[in-house]
């Protein structure tokens, strides 16, 4: 699994397996069970075939969000501010939806 966050192309190592890469403007939220599906702001660019998805938060607020992946591990819940965008890769399993948390 992994996770890269864009708005500069940060590259960072591993966390517990899962391939998490992210800048130092998202931050892990205190709530981590999940809310509802996000909101039509956040955008999602799914290609299930290479088990891959861009998420892109267009809102005009930070949002919590984490993807959430069926019969296999969903990303952490992180924070992300207007206008970053970030690449979710799974191993196992299938793209549900992203969701607030």
């Amino acid at each position: 699994m992994k996770y890269r966050m864009r708005p500069g192309l940060v590259v960072a190592s591993a966390l517990l397996g899962a391939g998490l890469v992210t800048t130092s403007a998202a931050s892990a939220a205190p709530a981590t069970s999940a809310q509802g599906t996000a909101p039509a702001c956040v955008k999602r660019d799914v290609i299930k075939h290479r088990k891959y998805v861009k998420v892109a938060n267009n809102c005009s607020e930070t949002m919590h969000l984490k993807v959430v992946i069926d019969w296999g591990n969903d990303s952490p819940c992180l924070t992300y501010q207007p206008g970053e965008q970030w690449e979710w890769n799974w191993g196992r399993g299938s793209y549900g939806k992203v969701v607030t948390c």
